[in-house]
């Protein structure tokens, strides 16, 4: 592998920041070998096998399947129907009958019992789970689950951080066909009540407490309050996250059965000695719920199947991610998140995962200085080698001008880091020059984006492939995404910014919203099928493709659009060139619409900016600033980008993510009457937008 550094040149260009050294030794590149042999095609390069893949979805999806090495109790009889329509969701490999469980218990790579399969870090220590201990722990787990009473279909759910033990819960229930959910410790008790009440959970795990930066959080009584509020409970299991933490069970009562410690539900099996069962399993069983963001109303219950999910995972990462047996791969995530389930699935390639609960500022030694210094020294302590984390992250360590491998204390290596994996946001330009020239000079950057709806990617990492400023690499082997213009035009080609669109199937659809049914289902429509009809998967993406690269660019959220004059552009544009400029000053920033009816004949972009320390969240921001940040998108974008209004505010709204609450706040700044969604973290700073739309009327 090698790094380019070379000048930007015509302005029309796109700076290469990065290129592979040896392609032909990935297993993209194998894989492109025997797909070219076996079916008699020409294929040069991965556009060549990008359109081979989405021109014959059956095709390529069956070699994914044999080249990733699925295993399956019956075989397929079909892959998948001649044009099948994206709705009502399509079947996949319809006759066989597989595990999700099995697939990453016991990976096709077959690694040694004595390997490890999971690296758990907390802030107080480590722990290294081989493959025979973890193999046996599911054993424990999932015999308990089934003496006590849950089957196919029941719903498991965690109140549950990053733990190796939520690795093992997960894959029990799963072993069973139970649906597995969880939701992170640190989410308040109404947004987890939202959720479960939904879905009506037969078990509850859930820790028996919390650290984060060195301070302990209590779940006592959020854990007594969910559990009084969800009659569902047959079983509530308090698992020791911290065995030094002593967790009273008194007050916590389910409505029906038993509450005990993790270590007593695990012994009081009455056959200790009986295997592990693995259900055998239609494709399209469904293993997880996720939920949509809900930040303006109740979050939407998403069910994902057990093959669409497993070859999916398993395509990117043995394809696009190049991680192979032994490697080791880490994201740092929630259990809510959709990527602790793309982590996880890292098993099914034989590769050890590295589960982390905690702060990633915080330093991992008494000697760590820098609390941004937790995470690189993580990746040379544990030889992590395929590293992801959100783009807001990387934004934070290059605003601290953190340069890990010359850091005076101790500086890092990062030598067997080969790539970087960057979502949650669109990740700025700026940050992609930051990670080349003060994180690693050799890796693959990997700026990718999918989402909740499709526990996956669109938009991917290519080890084959140079990696561009600000571009995603390339659209995802298998995933036909195009670009739509607003009445529903192919603009893929044209490099002009509109909606992210894909236009043949994909496994791993969601195959159902909760309920079961017609209600579910016709959310299900309404969520993707509502704007250009069942032939098209609307995702809500602003985006373009650069016809020159094939790269994406991401724009921001369709729903964020900004249309001053009728010019559509994304918010991201806005952003990149708040922090190229302004990060010194500004700590975040916030751009929206408003267009309020009766009132405005035009939409009004606003700009909110967070201002940097030592700057108080009641200061008021300069008029000297707002015009250096008005010349500067003048000079970067265009007049038309211009923000009509600028001003400071105490607090970015958030989701648990990271995410940006677009529009929860430009719904308030428009006039509108929305009920906010719990999924909003920070949810009391949308008074101050409030009152800020009631003063700026």
């Amino acid at each position: 592998m090698s790094s380019i550094n070379q000048p930007d040149g015509d302005s029309t260009a796109v700076k290469e920041l990065w290129r592979p050294s040896s392609p032909h030794a990935t297993q993209i590149h194998d894989f492109k070998t025997i797909v070219s042999k076996k079916h008699g095609i020409p294929l040069n390069d991965y556009n060549d096998l990008w359109q081979w893949s989405v021109s014959e979805p059956a095709k390529f999806w069956e070699e994914i399947w044999h080249y990733t090495g699925i295993k399956a109790h019956k075989p397929y009889t079909k892959v998948l129907e001649p044009d099948a329509p994206l709705f009502p969701r399509p079947h996949f490999f319809e006759g066989s009958r597989l595990n999700f469980a099995e697939n990453l218990l016991y990976p096709a790579s077959n690694p040694s019992d004595g390997g490890i399969a999971i690296i758990q870090a907390t802030e107080s220590g480590r722990e290294f789970v081989s493959w025979r201990e973890l193999r046996e722990r599911v054993r424990q787990c999932a015999n308990a689950l089934r003496e006590a009473g849950v089957q196919t279909g029941d719903r498991v759910a965690g109140f549950i951080g990053n733990h190796a033990n939520t690795v093992v819960a997960m894959l029990a229930a799963t072993s069973i066909g139970a649906l597995w959910t969880a939701v992170s410790p640190d989410t308040g008790v109404h947004a987890v009540l939202e959720r479960l009440t939904q879905i009506e959970p037969k078990v509850l795990f859930a820790d028996n407490a919390s650290l984060y930066n060195d301070k302990v959080h209590e779940t006592h009584g959020k854990i007594r309050e969910m559990v009084a509020k969800l009659p569902s409970l047959h079983l509530v299991v308090i698992c020791e996250a911290l065995r030094s933490h002593v967790f009273d069970l008194a007050g916590i009562i389910p409505h029906q059965g038993r509450v005990c410690y993790y270590v007593d539900f695990l012994s009081s099996v009455r056959n200790p000695t009986a295997p592990l069962h693995f259900e055998s399993l239609e494709p399209d069983h469904p293993v997880y719920i996720l939920y949509s963001s809900g930040t303006t109303g109740a979050p939407k219950p998403i069910v994902h199947g057990a093959l669409g999910t497993l070859l999916q995972h398993k395509k990117e990462h043995v394809l696009h991610c190049d991680i192979r047996p032994g490697d080791r791969l880490f994201y740092y995530t929630t259990t809510t998140w959709m990527m602790w389930h793309w982590l996880v699935s890292g098993l099914a390639s034989g590769a050890t995962i590295v589960v982390y609960d905690g702060s990633p500022f915080r330093p991992l030694d008494p000697e760590g200085g820098k609390g941004e210094m937790a995470m690189p020294r993580l990746i040379d302590e544990l030889q992590i080698t395929h590293f992801g984390t959100s783009a807001k992250y990387l934004s934070m360590l290059e605003q601290a001008s953190l340069n890990p491998r010359t850091y005076p204390h101790r500086p890092v290596t990062l030598q067997t880091l080969r790539a970087i994996f960057s979502t949650a946001s669109p990740l700025a330009p700026s940050t992609f020059e930051y990670v080349y020239s003060s994180l690693h000079p050799d890796v693959m950057l990997g700026s990718i984006t999918g989402g909740t709806d499709i526990i996956s990617l669109f938009g991917a990492c290519c080890p084959i492939l140079p990696v561009h400023k600000g571009e995603i690499q390339c659209r995802g082997l298998g995933m036909a995404v195009s670009v739509f213009d607003y009445a529903g035009n192919d603009i893929s080609s044209s490099n002009e910014p509109g909606d992210l669109v894909c236009t043949k199937p994909f496994p791993a659809q969601p195959v159902m919203f909760w309920p079961p049914g017609p209600v579910g289902m016709e959310k299900y429509r309404k969520s993707y099928f509502d704007v250009f009809g069942p032939d098209v998967w609307h995702h809500g993406d602003f985006v373009r493709i650069n016809p020159q690269t094939s790269g994406l660019v991401m724009l921001g959220r369709s729903d964020g659009v900004l249309k001053p004059a009728g010019v559509r552009f994304g918010s991201a544009e806005i952003y990149n060139v708040v922090l190229k400029h302004f990060a010194d000053e500004v700590e975040d920033s916030l751009c929206v619409g408003r267009r309020r009816e009766g009132i405005d004949t035009d939409e009004t972009v606003v700009l909110f900016v967070k201002l940097a320390p030592p700057a108080e969240p009641s200061t008021p921001i300069s008029q000297d600033l707002v015009a250096r940040i008005q010349a500067a998108i003048r000079k970067e974008l265009s007049p038309r980008h211009v923000p009509g209004i600028v001003d400071a505010c105490p607090e970015i709204p958030l989701t648990s993510n990271g995410k940006k609450v677009e529009n929860v706040v430009k719904q308030i700044l428009c006039g509108l009457n929305i009920k906010t969604g719990a999924s909003v973290a920070n949810a009391a700073c949308l008074d101050w937008y409030r009152a800020w739309a009631a003063n700026n009327p």
